[in-house]
C-alpha cells in the first residue's frame, strides 16, 4: 500500500522501516495504519480508525503508553502546538529516544530547527521532497512542564481554559460572540437537555450550563475535550464532556436543542464533512420540536444542507461575516 499524503510519501522513501515506532499526531493515511507501528494522537476520529483495525492507539491524556524504539512527530500548522508535542515527548519518553520530525514547508517544518535549539536538542536534516522536510534528533529531559501551555482568559463573564490547537485559542471568536448574543431569545428555559457539538474551549457549554441547561459537550479533539472540562470546573459548573467524531459517541441519545459553531477546516484545507454530518444527522438526535442553532461564516453553503435535513430554516442573525441559523424538527 502506497502513501497517500506528501509527508507520508517522504517517510515511505526512507531506508528505515520504523518497525515499532510511534507515529505522533499524524494525518489519516492508510500507509501509516498498515505497518507494525503505534499511534499517539489527540484526534478521536484518527484514534477510532486505528483501534477499529486493531492497532495500538493512545491519547496524550491517557496513561500507559509503552516506550517505543523511536517516534515520528508530524509537525502541525500551529507552531505552539508542535512545541507542546515536543515538550510532551521529552517529558514522557526515555531520554535518548530517536525522534524524527516531518512536515510540509508551507506548514512551517523548517521552524523546528529553532524550536529544537531552544530546548538544547541537536538536529540534522534527513531528507526533503514533495515540498516537505524530515529532521532527526534525540529526546532528552528539558525541564519544561508541557502542562504550562494551558492558559486562561475571560469572556462573557466566564473563565475559559485554553490550549494551543483549540479553536479560538486565547480569544472569543466573533462568530461565537454573535451566537451567544442570539441564543437568549431562541433557547427557552424549557429546553433543558442541550448538546454542544465542537465544544472547543467550552464557552458555549459553560454559558448553557450557567443558564440552567443540562449540557453534553462533544469534540473530536482531545485538547478541546480537556479544555471544556477545565472550563466547566473553573466556573463551578457541571456538564458531560465526551470525545466524539460529531455524534459517534452518543449512540441514539436525543436532545431538546443542539448548538454549534462547527469547524470547516482540517489543517489548511476546507472540509465541510463534520459540519455536513452535524446538520444532516441532527434530526436523529433531536426530540420532536427540538432545534438546531448554529453559527457559520456567511459564505459557507449550509442553507442547502439545512433544507435537506429539516425542510426549512430561518436566519436569526446576520452581520455580513457570520450568520446564525435555526432549524426545528417537526
Amino acid at each position: 500500500m502506497s502513501a497517500e499524503t506528501p509527508v507520508c510519501e517522504l517517510l515511505e522513501r526512507q531506508d528505515a522501516d520504523y518497525c515499532g515506532w510511534l507515529w505522533v499526531a499524524p494525518p489519516r493515511d492508510a500507509w501509516l495504519e498498515a505497518g507494525e507501528r503505534s499511534l499517539l494522537s489527540a484526534d478521536q476520529g484518527i484514534l477510532a480508525a486505528w483501534r477499529l483495525r486493531g492497532r495500538a492507539a493512545y491519547s496524550p491524556f491517557e496513561g500507559g503508553i509503552p516506550a517505543p524504539p523511536g517516534a515520528v512527530l508530524f509537525w502541525p500548522k500551529s507552531h505552539a502546538l508542535g512545541e507542546w508535542w515536543l515538550l510532551w515527548l521529552c517529558a514522557h519518553l526515555p531520554p535518548g529516544t530517536p525522534l524524527q520530525l516531518v512536515g510540509e514547508n508551507q506548514g512551517g517544518i523548517k521552524r523546528v530547527l529553532k524550536a529544537l535549539a531552544a530546548l538544547g536538542l541537536g538536529c540534522r536534516k534527513v531528507d526533503s521532497a514533495r515540498r516537505c522536510g524530515l529532521y532527526a534528533t534525540r529526546l532528552d529531559r528539558v525541564g519544561i512542564d508541557p502542562d504550562d501551555a494551558w492558559t486562561t482568559f475571560e469572556a462573557e463573564s466566564i473563565r475559559l481554559v485554553s490550549h494551543p490547537g483549540v479553536f479560538g485559542h486565547g480569544k472569543l471568536d466573533d462568530g461565537t460572540r454573535l451566537l451567544l448574543e442570539t441564543l437568549p431569545a431562541f433557547l427557552p428555559a424549557t429546553q433543558h437537555d442541550v448538546l454542544d457539538v465542537g465544544c472547543g474551549d467550552g464557552i458555549l457549554a459553560a454559558w448553557l450550563a450557567r443558564h440552567g441547561a443540562r449540557v453534553t459537550a462533544v469534540d473530536v479533539g482531545h485538547f478541546a475535550v480537556e479544555a471544556t472540562r477545565r472550563t466547566l470546573a473553573a466556573n463551578d459548573l457541571e456538564g458531560e464532556v465526551l470525545a466524539s467524531d460529531v455524534y459517534t459517541a452518543l449512540g441514539e441519545r436525543r436532545f431538546d436543542a443542539i448548538v454549534s459553531n462547527p469547524p470547516f477546516h482540517q489543517e489548511r484545507a476546507i472540509d465541510y464533512g463534520p459540519a455536513g454530518r452535524l446538520i444532516l444527522e441532527a434530526p436523529d438526535h433531536l426530540h420532536p420540536g427540538g432545534q438546531l442553532i448554529l453559527v457559520a461564516n456567511a459564505f459557507l453553503p449550509y442553507p442547502d444542507l439545512l433544507e435537506r435535513a429539516f425542510g426549512a430554516f430561518e436566519v436569526l442573525a446576520d452581520d455580513r461575516r457570520f450568520r446564525v441559523y435555526r432549524a426545528v424538527k417537526g
